[in-house]
């Protein structure tokens, strides 16, 4: 599965790479105007020249006379020739010729007007009469190097202002989008009991559809989640009264009938109600730890409340639970929540592990808690599913299959994790049940 990508690389590099590409094709389209204007530009100076040199170097080859061998005009002072020409007869020789030209830049039939050859511009005009013409010549270096260095001139500020744009754009997505890093950790703070409406400020227009959606759902949750806490509560606490009568009356009913198949059959009804006021006393147990509130104001110190859970458990008959305590253990979990806690687990441990081998309650400083039992190992598909509600992952044992979905969910309210590992950790057997403090 590929990363997430970044929103605000994205728009960063995108819009930097839009307007890149858009100033560089602006660019390119203007170096081509450009280079057009150029060419007017160098071919009417060029055609200027030649109209403004022909009656000069007619009235030098009049004055000189027309018979006098083809001459260099030497300039007035040395320079590099951009434009060099040559004056022709009516037979086409070479009648005036500037300083630096040279043969073979005239070497094409001339004709008038303009024309182009492999590295010169040469325009080609003629007196009236049509005995003399005149042919200038430029190098088209000239015209590449002026267009390279206007283009060139206009290249370099976009190069060097397409980094500051990047940072430029990267500030400003950075300010436009905080608010939605704000929704996000917003929504990353919240555990799993919190559905509070999301209370983000500074959210545009945009978002508010995104934040009014969540908090419809969150509510929607709610209701849906305090709905079926009351239920169970309710339920639970509805059913503790007329379960209890009826234990009376079958107790009653068990001391008064003689011995035989009714005795035995009520002792039966017993047994059954019995397990039934455990079920509605693990459904209160499991309505209090959904309902989130297991965090104490102050840390406690757990290591009392374990000694008292620990104690109950041997005086109601189980010799077999060897407590690790130590000198103080502060949590901010509520102290009755993690009694609910550790009852499940122990009582947990004790009817589903080895009935002749001791149960290790474990509590360490930092407030974890490890409950080890011996007995069989559990499989790995069946221990993923041991937190879910009236999972029993196949055990013929008596309980409800509540006991651990109630560690978990105190354990999920609290910020902790519920760790279960089968066989447990140095042995080659047994069940493991660790609370690890977040």
């Amino acid at each position: 599965m590929s990363a997430p990508r970044s929103l605000r690389r994205d728009l960063a590099f995108g819009l930097v790479l839009g307007l890149g590409l858009m100033w560089l094709a602006a660019i390119l389209g203007a170096a081509l105007v450009l280079r057009e204007e150029l060419d007017e530009v160098f071919d009417s100076a060029l055609r200027e020249t030649a109209e403004r040199l022909l009656p000069l170097a007619v009235t030098e080859i009049i004055n000189t006379g027309p018979d006098t061998p083809a001459r260099r005009v030497s300039p007035v002072r040395p320079h590099e020739e951009y434009l060099t020409y040559v004056v022709r007869g009516r037979d086409g020789a070479i009648l005036l010729q500037s300083q630096d030209a040279r043969a073979e830049t005239f070497a094409t039939a001339p004709r008038p007007g303009y024309r182009t050859t492999a590295d010169h511009r040469i325009y080609t005009s003629s007196t009236v009469s049509g005995d003399y013409l005149i042919e200038v010549a430029e190098p088209l270096e000239n015209r590449r190097e002026a267009t390279l260095e206007t283009t060139g001139a206009l290249v370099l500020p976009v190069l060097v202002l397409l980094p500051l744009s990047l940072l430029g754009v990267l500030w400003f997505t950075a300010c436009r989008l905080r608010p939605v890093a704000a929704l996000s950790a917003e929504v990353a703070g919240r555990d799993a009991s919190d559905l509070a409406p999301l209370t983000t400020a500074g959210l545009q227009t945009e978002l508010m559809p995104i934040r009014d959606a969540v908090n419809r759902l969150m509510a929607h949750l709610a209701r849906t989640l305090e709905a079926e806490r009351n239920f169970t509560a309710n339920a639970a606490h509805e059913l503790r009264t007329p379960v209890a009568a009826s234990l009376a009356q079958t107790q009653r009913l068990i001391a008064e009938a003689p011995d035989g198949p009714l005795r035995d059959r009520a002792r039966a009804i017993e047994a059954e109600l019995q397990r039934l006021a455990r079920l509605g006393a693990k459904l209160l147990d499991l309505s209090r730890a959904e309902g989130g509130a297991v965090l104490a104001p102050a840390p406690r110190d757990l290591a009392p409340i374990l000694d008292l859970v620990v104690a109950d458990f041997t005086r109601a008959g189980a010799p077999r639970l060897r407590l690790s305590l130590p000198a103080a253990a502060p949590s901010r979990l509520d102290p009755d929540a993690f009694a609910i806690l550790a009852r499940n687990l122990i009582e947990n441990a004790l009817t589903h592990g080895d009935p002749a081998q001791p149960v290790a309650v474990t509590l360490g400083a930092d407030a974890s808690l490890r409950v080890v039992n011996a007995g069989p190992v559990v499989p790995p598909d069946q221990l993923d599913r041991l937190t879910r509600r009236f999972e029993r992952a196949g055990s013929r044992a008596r309980g409800a299959g509540l006991g651990l979905a109630i560690a978990a969910s105190i354990a999920e309210a609290a910020g902790a994790r519920l760790v279960l590992s089968s066989p447990a950790p140095g042995r080659n057997d047994g069940f493991e049940a660790a609370l690890i403090p977040a």
